[in-house]
């Protein structure tokens, strides 16, 4: 039975679960609908989740004496190639698409500006040839030269992420605990990152590698008007009961984490 209803007037049950992570069991509980949901409406939760994967991460820095770097202010790593799932893709298309027109216009346009600069940096055409996904050199390499061109993500406002509350898994996965200088260049500076005993992202990946038949699963960030365009719906790809949608991205997770620490 529901134990109660969202302000849309949904019906929604709370949900008591437990995920492997590292060498603890997380506990939690979330509220989630009983009717029909997809996987991109279960985003939030998602979210909250990897928060709290972060968060446990972030204290065992503390503890053994290391402060995690990143800050707002900062935004280095906003110049690195940024993974979306097709699933985040989709929720932050609609988002865009339910803003006023002057702010969706402005964003729609640091979008295309950020595309003409990696053409003109030599990006673009590799990007496009998509090959470089099977090839972990090619995809290293890749990830120099989109650096080194300089484009910052169109959501990078002052040097903060504008969507932080709503940002990519891959974002908040990615975390140093050495001098924010180094971050200037990853390549040519030894940047101390900092390793999660889960990464939910891996997950919605996996979903999306699937679904598409694609070595990547993903969509660079820089891509996402784009990609948004299309008016694909990837989260009906999994999609049931509250319950049973959480329950297949847990187990989807699961499985990953386990192939990743082989």
């Amino acid at each position: 039975m529901p134990d109660t209803q969202n302000d849309a007037g949904l019906a929604m049950e709370t949900v008591q679960f437990s995920l492997p992570v590292g060498e603890i069991s997380l506990r939690a509980s979330a509220q989630l609908p009983v009717g029909r949901t997809t996987l991109t409406q279960l985003l939030p939760i998602l979210q909250n989740l990897e928060n709290v994967i972060v968060d446990k991460v972030g204290e065992e820095a503390r503890s053994a004496g290391k402060r995690i770097s990143c800050r707002a202010g900062c935004g280095a790593c906003c110049r690195q190639m940024a993974p979306v799932s097709l699933f985040e893709a989709e929720a932050l298309s609609a988002w865009m698409g339910s803003l006023p027109e002057v702010r969706r216009t402005e964003l729609e346009q640091r979008f295309q500006r950020a595309l003409s600069a990696l053409r003109d940096a030599g990006v673009m055409e590799k990007l496009l040839a998509g090959d470089w996904a099977l090839d972990e050199e090619r995809t290293t390499q890749l990830a120099i030269d989109y650096f080194h061109a300089g484009v910052a993500c169109p959501f990078l406002e002052e040097e903060s992420c504008s969507i932080h509350p709503m940002r990519p898994l891959s974002c908040r996965e990615y975390l140093v605990t050495s001098p924010p200088e180094l971050c200037r260049d990853p390549s040519a500076h030894e940047v101390s990152g900092v390793r999660l005993p889960m990464k939910l992202s891996r997950a919605l990946y996996a979903f999306g590698q699937e679904m598409t038949e694609d070595a990547r699963g993903w969509i660079p960030l820089v891509f996402l008007v784009a990609w948004g365009r299309r008016g694909a719906t990837p989260g009906e790809y999994v999609a049931g009961s509250g319950r049973e949608v959480l329950r297949a991205f847990l187990e989807r997770a699961a499985t990953v984490s386990a192939s990743a620490n082989d």
